[in-house]
């Protein structure tokens, strides 16, 4: 054979551990560990668990650590490992090349997030946890790839036509929720002056009060989920088996994108530097300050007058012609890089070098951790292990958090001592590649 016509080997191999960017991955340590705030009151508690927080006192630990969590790292932790997700998949590009006679790079791509895809059904179906995002991951992980060389300034563009289509469905949503009670309200108003109610006017009493229901608890429906959540695991699994098939046929229609914004936007962040440390301490500064001192005040009136309005959705729907909820994105994507940059700043100073090498190793790890943190709090929570969904008050959660903050930085940090990849890490390269990966180091 010439040289011309002799078969030329795949170049498309995993990322050496040599190769990693402790910066990405402190950060997805980072957010790893604080997607956590956000999952444990699913895990822990009645899905109704808001309601008495939002028509309680506005004092006491239970509100103030709501007030806190809310405001400060609502949405910003998951939009965090979305970002870092399209940096990942520029990442995973980044060490493979197509040569004639080889597997193309796409191949591994898309087998990559398939098997992310099973894994969160895994996560839904068997470990039983009903905010499982691998599955969303992996599906809208699939839509980056014909990206994968645009101009960032492009990709910030994606990110935020994404963000407007995500505006406009919020508000068409509102909008006919504003319609039925307005509708309801004419209603009430005829019946109170004792006219005769046309057949609309009638319809329109009864879809209202049955859509205020959602917002109210439903004593009979959260005693049954309380009984059932701490049954044993067949129990729990039947419970939870209608539950976990709706969330993820509903969010992959109205949540996609949420996830689609960030991960553009991480994507058009890689290819500025931003992540892996490139930027001037001048620029993450700013960036610091512009993402709180715009985010937060947001956040806080997104909250007060949001969130705690929900407590009376009747009046609150009757006030404001748009839902807070529809301006997210303007809180959520600046405390998001103001959480971003601050860690940066403190990755490049070197003042808590334990902290950030334990945050590194989480985020090493981080599909390992994702899927201990189902593994630990349901056997912490649900029937079958400790039982303690429900026993909890909402601050008392977050003792549970700091616990397997603490576990979980321990624990990669001595897996990591010895082998290369945590374990469902290795799981899902050996199934990318269609190949056993090394292990031990």
């Amino acid at each position: 054979m010439d040289q011309h016509t002799t078969p030329v080997i795949s170049m498309v191999k995993p990322v050496e551990t040599t190769e990693r960017i402790k910066s990405i991955d402190t950060i997805r340590g980072f957010a790893l560990l604080g997607i956590l705030l956000m999952n444990i009151p699913g895990f822990s508690m009645n899905n109704d668990f808001w309601y008495s927080l939002v028509t309680g006192p506005r004092a006491g630990a239970d509100y103030s650590t709501f007030a806190v969590v809310m405001t400060c790292f609502e949405g910003t932790m998951r939009g965090l490992f979305s970002m870092l997700f399209g940096a990942g998949m520029i990442l995973f590009m980044q060490n493979k090349k197509e040569t004639p006679g080889g597997t193309p790079v796409a191949y591994y791509y898309y087998r990559r997030l398939l098997w992310l895809v099973f894994f969160g059904l895994i996560n839904a179906f068997v470990i039983l946890w009903e905010g499982d995002i691998l599955f969303f991951y992996g599906l809208a992980g699939m839509i980056l790839f014909p990206f994968r060389k645009l101009n960032a300034k492009w990709l910030l563009v994606i990110a935020l036509a994404c963000m407007s289509i995500g505006m406009i469905k919020q508000q068409w949503g509102w909008s006919e929720l504003r319609e039925q009670k307005i509708a309801y309200n004419e209603a009430a108003a005829a019946k109170k002056a004792n006219k005769t109610l046309t057949e609309e006017q009638n319809s329109a009493i009864a879809q209202w009060t049955e859509m205020e229901k959602n917002f109210k608890p439903d004593t009979a429906a959260s005693a049954k989920n309380l009984r059932e959540m701490r049954g044993d695991y067949f129990t729990v699994f039947n419970h939870m088996i209608p539950v976990n098939v709706g969330s993820e046929v509903s969010y992959m229609y109205d949540g996609v994108w949420d996830l689609l914004v960030m991960m553009f936007l991480g994507m058009a962040l890689f290819h500025w530097g931003f992540f892996t440390n490139k930027l001037r301490t001048s620029t993450y500064v700013m960036w610091l300050l512009i993402g709180y001192g715009v985010g937060l005040p947001i956040a806080w009136s997104l909250f007060s007058e949001g969130w705690m309005g929900f407590g009376q959705f009747g009046a609150y729907i009757d006030r404001w012609r748009v839902s807070h909820q529809v301006f997210a994105e303007f809180r959520r994507i600046p405390v998001t890089i103001g959480h971003a940059s601050l860690l940066m700043l403190v990755f490049r100073s070197g003042v808590v070098n334990w902290l950030m090498r334990a945050l590194s190793n989480v985020g090493q790890m981080a599909f390992t951790n994702y899927l201990m943190q189902s593994i630990i709090c349901t056997f912490i929570f649900y029937g079958y292990g400790f039982s303690y969904f429900g026993h909890l008050r909402f601050h008392q959660i977050y003792y549970v958090v700091f616990g397997v903050w603490v576990f979980q930085m321990i624990f990669s940090s001595i897996w990591l001592r010895y082998f290369r990849f945590g374990p469902f890490e290795w799981v899902w390269r050996s199934l990318t590649y269609w190949k056993r990966q090394p292990m031990r180091k």
